[in-house]
């Protein structure tokens, strides 16, 4: 059935990986609710990518995920980028547009996605980005916590409180990346529930979880290549728990395995979710 513009975004989804295309068009599984994509890597593809994002537009929800926008960078934003991104998005009735609280360039990319300063000049630096950004697109968009391996000097409030004050003067949503906090709070040593529970549950519009690699020294390195663990599972449970049932993703993007292995972990965020779900329903009941 086609996909209504006006369709609400909801369920579990999966990052949309060519590798992933064959066997997707032979039928797509229903524990896949909807997908997610980087605008990067399609919107200026032609021929047959084109007609297979046409395809998949029409049989799912998508959510657009950014890669390159650099909110906490120094050079201007780049608003051809961003009317380009409003047209991709438009042309394909897409639901949500997220985008890392992070910096990747100045004069060229760097392909990183690196910490900004916890300062009170980087927050009215970043918040007077994001309603640029929000202005020239025509909608909301959502931030996500990123994970860093090394912590700017300078700090001048907690991670959470700059996050805050972020999302309040720019007035945008949070994408909150379940597997970033564990990672960050493991390589940084701080506990990931006190730092969940200290951001805005009502700006939380979008979940994401993946795997990661453990070095030999106990870095953990947050690479998508792999299955989530248990103690991120654990977090997914408790987060549910605590905001309710946004709209959760599941992040592989190398490594891929089978579809079906990929199905196997979107059931499992399908069972965490089951009981939030049920309880939902007896309180409206």
């Amino acid at each position: 059935m086609p996909v209504s513009p006006d369709t609400l975004l909801s369920g579990v989804g999966l990052g949309l990986r060519r590798e992933l295309i064959p066997d997707l068009r032979q039928g797509i599984p229903d524990a896949i609710d909807f997908f997610e994509l980087a605008p990067e890597n399609w919107m200026e593809l032609g021929g047959a990518w084109r007609k297979d994002m046409a395809w998949f537009a029409a049989q799912r929800p998508l959510v657009a995920h950014g890669l390159s926008l650099s909110l906490g960078g120094p050079a201007p934003l780049d608003t051809d980028y961003l009317k380009r991104i409003r047209r991709f998005l438009d042309e394909h009735h897409i639901l949500l547009y997220t985008e890392h609280l992070s910096w990747c360039g100045d004069e060229g990319h760097l392909y990183d996605l690196l910490p900004i300063p916890l300062t009170h000049e980087a927050v009215r630096h970043v918040a007077g980005r994001i309603r640029q950004a929000q202005d020239i697109l025509e909608r909301r968009i959502a931030i996500e916590n990123a994970s860093y391996y090394v912590a700017p000097p300078g700090a001048e409030m907690t991670e959470t409180q700059f996050i805050r004050a972020v999302l309040e003067e720019a007035d945008c949503d949070l994408h909150l990346d379940v597997n970033n906090v564990y990672v960050n709070s493991v390589n940084h040593g701080f506990d990931p529930w006190t730092f969940i529970a200290a951001l805005p549950p009502e700006r939380v519009v979008y979940l994401h979880v993946a795997g990661h690699y453990t070095e030999p020294d106990g870095l953990i390195i947050d690479t998508h290549g792999a299955d989530v663990i248990d103690p991120v599972w654990t977090l997914l449970d408790r987060t549910y728990a605590h905001l309710g049932l946004p709209p959760t993703l599941l992040e592989r993007d190398f490594n891929i395995p089978p579809l079906a292995d990929l199905v196997r972990e979107l059931e499992t965020i399908r069972a965490l979710r089951a009981p939030y779900r049920s309880q939902a329903h007896a309180l409206a009941a």
